[in-house]
């Protein structure tokens, strides 16, 4: 007798594309990622808000599937296993910054922030395949994804042009620069689904996919934060540049968003509101944030653009 949870016997199944039901994971994933949807489909692609749900379900999941290859593309650079990621979805480029040694990754001095990478690289890598599997042949392919270019620009925007060249993959401290990027936006899209979950499995698998991409920005935050003092002393303020990079994101991303200090210096580990509630972004203010641009169709990490419906 199979004493695990519903929920567990779902993720269970979906974890090995070649035998599990397919039909059970789509509607497992599809109604995590109602709530975004339905938030968003209006703005992002006219009527497909009155579309019926089995296409919601397959638009929706594409969409976290080419958020997912671009977090994965960034982390298993930083440590040496892009290669692995090619192998996924196609053979779109992916565009790294010169002087990364693909088969090694970058140079990391503090072992902390190398733990980290590889263990949050581990944790993207499982969701592409995750839900590269539950769609099996609906899949959308991995799209050119930029992490040259794009962080080079968006270093230049955040730093109003001060900055010209960034690279996050050029020392530990700017690699949290670009991961700080990255993983708010991951919680506040999950955040904007949780309100439409009325079944309790889904609800509990979603929480934990939350909760996932909560404790990988919480670690960075704290990382970032304990890198103050030093960074101060070289001249690098990293609370101004992570706010900097704060503002950017707030701006085009629905001003849901906080830096690593509040007004009196103290610590923030958790960007929330007044009720110390997590933000919620739709799916039209996450496009802006990694397109760098409000309202654009493609650019930024994505030069070409997203594949799949919401794009």
């Amino acid at each position: 007798m199979d004493n695990r949870t519903s929920t567990e016997q779902i993720i269970a199944a979906a974890s090995n594309a070649d035998t599990m039901n397919r039909r059970a994971a789509m509607g497992f994933l599809g109604k995590i990622g109602m709530g975004a949807a339905a938030m968003s489909l209006a703005a992002t692609a006219g009527t497909a808000a009155a579309a019926p749900a089995k296409d919601i379900d397959g638009a929706v999941l594409n969409f976290a599937l080419n958020l997912e290859y671009l977090e994965a593309a960034f982390y298993l650079a930083a440590v040496g296993r892009v290669d692995e990621l090619r192998r996924i979805g196609g053979n779109a480029e992916i565009r790294l910054p010169a002087g990364l040694v693909q088969s090694r990754g970058m140079q990391f001095k503090d072992s902390n922030v190398e733990a980290l990478a590889r263990d949050i690289a581990e944790d993207e890598l499982s969701h592409v395949k995750f839900l590269h599997g539950a769609l099996g042949k609906a899949a959308a392919p991995r799209p050119v994804i930029d992490l040259n270019g794009a962080f080079r620009a968006a270093g230049k925007a955040a730093s109003g042009g001060k900055i010209d060249g960034f690279n996050p993959y050029a020392n530990d401290l700017f690699f949290l620069h670009g991961a700080f990027i990255f993983e708010d936006v991951g919680v506040t899209a999950y955040n904007g689904a949780a309100t439409l979950i009325t079944n309790p499995a889904y609800l509990q698998a979603a929480a934990g996919i939350l909760a996932v991409e909560a404790y990988h920005g919480g670690a960075i935050r704290s990382m970032l934060f304990q890198q103050r003092q030093v960074s101060a002393a070289a001249g690098l303020y990293v609370g101004q540049v992570v706010q900097a990079i704060s503002n950017l994101r707030g701006s085009v991303g629905g001003m849901k968003d906080q830096g690593l200090t509040d007004n009196a210096g103290n610590m923030i580990v958790a960007p929330a509101d007044k009720n110390g509630v997590a933000y919620g972004r739709s799916t039209r203010e996450v496009l802006n944030i990694v397109y760098l641009a409000p309202n654009a169709s493609k650019g930024g990490f994505y030069p070409n653009g997203l594949n799949g419906s919401i794009k």
